[in-house]
C-alpha cells in the first residue's frame, strides 16, 4: 500500500471544514515538536509532503493526506493533527485547533486508530495523559509510537518502553503494542506501515 502515490488532500481548521468521509483514516497526535510531520514523510517515502519544522506548532490545521492507486480509489487517509503543548501562536488560535482536534478524535466514524506520538527522550507527560484519557472516554483505539529512538541507548529505550507499558495497563482503548520509531534512521517504519495497512478495509493491490 505504501508504494502508492501519496498526496495532500485537505486542510481543516474546524469540524465544519472536514472533508467528506470516505476511506479509512488514521491520525497522528502528539506534543508540538514530537516529530509528527517527519514521521508522515518517512512513512510515505516523500520528504516534503508534510511540513516539518524546528519551530513548535507549525501544523495549525488538521492536514489530510491520501494514498490512492491509479484507479483513484483511496486506500487510506493519514491525518497530521496540530501538536498540543508549547506552540508559537496566539492563545485564541491554540484554543481553536485544540477544540478541532478533540472534536475530530471523538466524532469521526471513519477514524480507525489514533497513533499518539511520545518523544522517547522525555516519556509520557501530563498533557499526553489528558489526550489518552480523552481517547479512552471516546472508546477510540489508540497506539503509542515512541519517536526519536535513535537518540537513546538500548537500556534507556527498554526503560522508556517499560514505563510506558505501565501507563497503559489500565487504559481500555490502548493497543498493547508500543512502536519505537526513528524517522531519521528509518527504525520501525516498516512495522508502523504494517499496522496501518491492517486497518484499511479496502484491497490495496
Amino acid at each position: 500500500m505504501f508504494r502508492l502515490e501519496p498526496r495532500f488532500l485537505w486542510a481543516a481548521k474546524t469540524m465544519a471544514d472536514l472533508p467528506p468521509m470516505g476511506a479509512p483514516e488514521i491520525c497522528f497526535a502528539g506534543r508540538s515538536n514530537v516529530g509528527k510531520s517527519s514521521l508522515v514523510n518517512a512513512l510515505v517515502g516523500r520528504k516534503g509532503l508534510a511540513r516539518a519544522s524546528s519551530e513548535p506548532g507549525r501544523t495549525r490545521e488538521l492536514i489530510f493526506f491520501t494514498l490512492a492507486g491509479k484507479d483513484e480509489v483511496e486506500r487510506v487517509r493519514i491525518v497530521d493533527l496540530p501538536g498540543y503543548g508549547h506552540a508559537v501562536a496566539s492563545k485564541t488560535e491554540i484554543a481553536r485547533w485544540n477544540i478541532a482536534t478533540k472534536d475530530f478524535l471523538r466524532g469521526r466514524a471513519t477514524l480507525k486508530r489514533a497513533f499518539v506520538l511520545i518523544d522517547s527522550r522525555h516519556g509520557v507527560k501530563p498533557n499526553d495523559l489528558e489526550v489518552l484519557s480523552m481517547l479512552d472516554s471516546a472508546a477510540l483505539s489508540y497506539q503509542i509510537v515512541l519517536t526519536k529512538v535513535d537518540k537513546l541507548k538500548k537500556g534507556e529505550l527498554d526503560a522508556v518502553i517499560s514505563a510506558t507499558q505501565e501507563v497503559l495497563k489500565k487504559r481500555p482503548a490502548a493497543h498493547p503494542d508500543i512502536l519505537p520509531v526513528s524517522s531519521h534512521e528509518q527504525i520501525g517504519i516498516g512495522r508502523l506501515r504494517d499496522e496501518i495497512a491492517s486497518l484499511s478495509v479496502i484491497d490495496a493491490s
